[in-house]
Formats: structure tokens, C-alpha cells, sequence
């Protein structure tokens, strides 16, 4: 029952807060931060818990006082006896929802990467025009994007751009952007005013922890390099930058941004254990029918996931048939209709998997 588990979490609740206020876990950072985001993440479900346990033991009064004699009680009782049971079903709802398991890696930094795919130039630099609005739809919810590789191309934008979005449930909100997207306008290189289609591919996985993946550095090779593309004249003044090599899966990674040789290394070395822990999680995931039902895609970079029209402003999810005619506002890093689209459905697929 419902009951038994928020008793459950607020019991768990009372024991972190006092595990927090011991000696040895202040002194331990680690555990103190973990323990810190698990007690926050019960705020919202405790709240309502409590609301929900206050109505509840509200009601008998009211019933009671709802057939006073004094007819003036009678109706302001049997006024608040219908708010009470009208909010005890919207608490209910929020807290199942609340309950709904939710995704292990929504807090985690995001490693992205685009790149200019069916097309040709037009494709590259409708890369760039995703990249652009990645950015600004990261800098309104206070996310902080770093590059970690670039090629750019001479026509505009990139045949690819790799990065790293830091922020607080960044991936929460940028795991559902993997795959294709697909771009129907009049390229600027086109003179007869023909629309074409190109695409580029997103790919969005979580940053790695050190226990979600155990890298061992014998099975990869590191080579140095000097830096090119994005990144100034200073930058290929010296070898800086890298490549590691995860030899038995033959995953490559790149990253020459920073003019450290050894920033690079660490966050190549950072990149790859994050590509290499998805591949364990999509071979775990893959023996796990029911779950992969609940999830809005594949993850694919293969999977053809939006379509972006531009002589009808008009922007499609194919995967939840959602469409919404406010291009020239996505393309401006409102992203949020779309997001929220793709979270309440997943949400409503878990539900219903949850009953089955």
C-alpha cells in the first residue's frame, strides 16, 4: 500500500537527519552530500504526506459538525468536508506520481554530442543551430556547458561538437534529445528556394561516477596530439591535445578545448568512462524488457526522434506524436513544452507498467 511506503520514507527520513548529525559523517563529505541529496529528495512526497494525514484527521470532525443543528456551521462544515476530499484526490495523484521510481542518473551531468549527419553542409550547420539552442535553453535553467572537442566547418556550424552540461538535473531534463533530428527548410546555399531535408544526431548520456563504471587505464591507449579547429591561434602552440583509446570496445574520445595537456586527459579519461558505463547500462537494460517499455525511445543515435519544419514553425516529436507550432522559439532555447511533454509521458508509461 501507498501508506506502508510513505511510512517507509519518513521513517528513513528521521534516519538520516540524525545520521547527519554525526561526528564522523560531518567529517566524511562524500557520505554528508549523498545523504544531503537523498533527505531533499523526500521533501516533496513528505509534504504532501503530511497535508494528506492532516485532512485525513480532519474529516471525522467535519462530518460531525456537518449535521449541527446550527444550520450557519452545518454548510460552512459540509463546504470544507468537500474541499478536504477534493485535495485528499490531488494529494493522492501527486504522491503517486511522486512514488513513481525515478531515473538513478537525473541528477548527473550530461556528456552530449552532436554532429552534422544526412545532408552535407546544411547538415553541419544544422547542428550548430541545435548546439546554439542547447545553449540557451542551458543558460535559462542555469546550467553550465563546457566544450570539450569541436570541428567546425567552413560553411557554418559542425560536423561535430562534443561537451559537457554541468547543473543540477541537467540530465533529468536533456536525456530524452538522443537521436535523430530531423530539419526541413530552405538552405541558404540553395538558390531555386527548394525545401530540403537534413539531420543531425544527438547523443546524451550521464556523466560517470567513479562506481558506475571502474575504469582500468591498462585497456586504454593515450595519444598527444596538437589541438585544431575552435579554440584560436594559441591553441596549437603545443601538443595539448588528446585521444584515449578504450582498446577492447574500441571507443575513441578526443578532447583538445582546454590548452592543458592535462585537463584534456582528465576530462577525455572523464568521457570515456561516462560512454563506457551507458554501454554496461544499455546491455543491463536490454535484459530488462518492462522497464525499457516505460522509456520514451531507445536512446539510439539511429532512432529518427523530431522533426524541425520551418516554413510552418512547426516542431514534431514522432515518438509521443506531440506537435507544437513554436519553432522560432525552440530555436531560441525554449525547449520546455517539449520536455515536459516527453516527461509526463514517461511518467504515464511508468504508471501504467507499474499496474500491470
Amino acid at each position: 500500500m501507498i501508506t506502508t511506503r510513505l511510512e517507509q520514507i519518513e521513517k528513513r527520513s528521521k534516519e538520516i537527519e540524525e545520521m547527519m548529525q554525526s561526528p564522523e559523517i560531518m567529517k566524511d563529505m562524500k557520505k554528508y552530500a549523498s545523504l544531503s541529496r537523498e533527505f531533499s529528495s523526500y521533501d516533496r512526497v513528505l509534504k504532501c504526506y503530511k497535508e494528506w494525514k492532516d485532512l485525513e484527521n480532519s474529516i471525522p470532525e467535519l462530518k460531525k459538525l456537518s449535521q449541527d443543528k446550527d444550520e450557519e456551521i452545518s454548510l460552512f462544515a459540509q463546504e470544507e468536508l468537500e474541499n478536504a476530499n477534493k485535495r485528499i484526490d490531488e494529494l493522492e495523484k501527486e504522491i503517486e506520481i511522486l512514488l513513481v521510481p525515478k531515473d538513478p542518473n537525473d541528477d548527473k551531468n550530461v556528456v552530449m554530442e552532436i554532429r552534422g549527419a544526412a545532408g552535407g553542409d546544411e547538415a553541419n550547420i544544422f547542428a550548430g543551430d541545435l548546439f546554439d539552442m542547447y545553449s540557451k535553453y542551458c543558460d535559462s535553467h542555469g546550467f553550465t556547458m563546457s566544450i570539450t572537442n569541436a570541428e567546425p566547418c567552413d560553411a557554418g556550424g559542425y560536423s561535430q561538437i562534443e561537451l559537457i552540461i554541468s547543473g543540477a538535473g541537467a540530465y533529468s531534463k536533456l536525456k530524452y534529445e538522443s537521436g535523430v533530428h530531423r530539419v526541413q527548410r530552405i538552405p541558404v546555399t540553395e538558390s531555386s528556394g527548394r525545401i530540403h531535408t537534413s539531420t543531425a544526431t544527438v547523443l546524451v548520456i550521464p556523466e560517470a561516477e567513479e562506481t558506475d563504471y571502474v575504469l582500468d587505464l591498462n585497456e586504454v591507449r593515450i595519444d598527444i596530439f596538437h589541438s585544431h579547429g575552435a579554440g584560436g591561434q594559441g591553441v596549437n602552440t603545443s601538443f595539448s591535445a588528446i585521444r584515449v583509446t578504450h582498446i577492447p570496445t574500441g571507443t575513441i574520445v578526443i578532447c583538445q578545448d582546454e590548452r592543458s595537456q592535462i585537463k584534456n586527459k582528465e576530462q577525455a579519461l572523464k568521457i570515456l568512462q561516462s560512454r563506457l558505463a551507458d554501454r554496461f547500462r544499455e546491455e543491463q537494460l536490454a535484459k530488462e524488457g518492462k522497464e525499457r517499455q516505460s522509456k520514451i525511445g531507445t536512446g539510439d543515435r539511429s532512432e529518427k526522434i523530431r522533426t524541425y519544419n520551418y516554413p510552418q514553425n512547426r516542431v514534431t516529436d514522432h515518438r509521443i506524436g506531440f506537435t507544437i507550432n513554436q519553432l522560432d522559439r525552440i530555436m531560441e532555447g525554449k525547449l520546455d513544452p517539449v520536455i515536459d511533454a516527453l516527461t509526463s509521458e514517461e511518467i504515464k508509461r511508468k504508471l501504467e507498467n507499474k499496474e500491470d
